[in-house]
């Protein structure tokens, strides 16, 4: 794989996070246990599908400047490669819609299923402190886009790691079902966070370039305002054991596939299909 290939790849992989986990929070809609939370958990998966969008549309324009056997060599998607292969324009809505799982790059963290209340906010804050640490450290990238992408997200972030690290310890420090819960969710989801800190290929050469994040650095940061969330919460810290991995390299757990039928499916039933 050549350099061009692993800015896309990178590229891909945070569009991908930010898509998959916005998806997830925006199964909240209507759901929300009140209005108030409701409405912010739905601002919240708009600002992540707004990140997506950005991040789509610069993959986007790398897809395009590929000759076009680079291009029908990049996905698995029959239907996006009959659409390169007939000269169409890649988009932003191509790179969301149209490509099958295992094209796909996202943390196996962020296609976890919501559960119940406790877990998506612990899935969140995960998510969330990481993102933070990820974000301010791109906002040093070579590559001008990823850094505007970042600069731009940072504040929206921000909110996101302030909300659900307050209800973790909410949760946490609350009533002995809630703490019981919250507790449960924590120690389930632990397993998918090593992912978010090892170093694929494709993360060493953009580091090495200047252009991705120190993702040992973004450890260390991370694991020290969790265990101070934790800790306020009451919540016990859950040991380093075995960790999940494989998501950013395009190997998931089932439940991606069942968000992409979702999300992808009028797309797939219309093909073309525009408002």
């Amino acid at each position: 794989m050549n350099t061009d290939n692993l800015l896309l790849d990178y590229t891909l992989s945070l569009a991908d996070n930010a898509l998959i986990i916005g998806h997830r929070l925006s199964e909240w809609c209507g759901h929300g246990p009140i209005l108030e939370q409701d409405i912010a958990l739905t601002n919240t998966s708009l600002d992540h599908l707004g990140q997506a969008r950005s991040l789509y549309q610069y993959a986007a324009e790398q897809v395009n400047a590929m000759p076009v056997d680079a291009e029908q060599k990049l996905f698995s998607s029959e239907a996006l490669q009959a659409n390169i292969a007939a000269g169409i324009t890649v988009d932003e809505d191509d790179l969301a819609y149209l490509r099958d799982a295992w094209d796909f790059k996202n943390l196996l963290l962020a296609e976890q299923p919501n559960n119940d209340w406790a877990y998506t906010v612990v899935r969140s804050m995960y998510f969330d402190v990481f993102q933070y640490f990820l974000f301010e450290d791109l906002l040093n990238s070579k590559d001008v886009t990823i850094a505007a992408v970042a600069e731009k997200s940072l504040k929206e972030v921000a909110y996101h790691k302030r909300w659900s690290s307050e209800w973790v310890i909410r949760l946490g420090d609350g009533t002995e079902e809630s703490h019981r819960r919250v507790q449960t969710a924590v120690d389930d989801l632990w397993s998918y966070t090593g992912e978010m800190f090892k170093m694929n290929k494709t993360d060493a050469a953009m580091l090495a370039a200047g252009i991705g994040a120190d993702l040992e650095n973004i450890k260390t940061l991370w694991l020290a305002e969790i265990t101070a969330v934790l800790e306020q919460a009451t919540l016990k810290i859950p040991a380093q054991g075995w960790m999940h991995e494989g998501g950013k390299e395009g190997r998931h757990s089932e439940h991606l596939g069942y968000v992409l039928a979702e999300l992808q499916f009028m797309q797939r039933a219309y093909p073309n299909h525009e408002w």
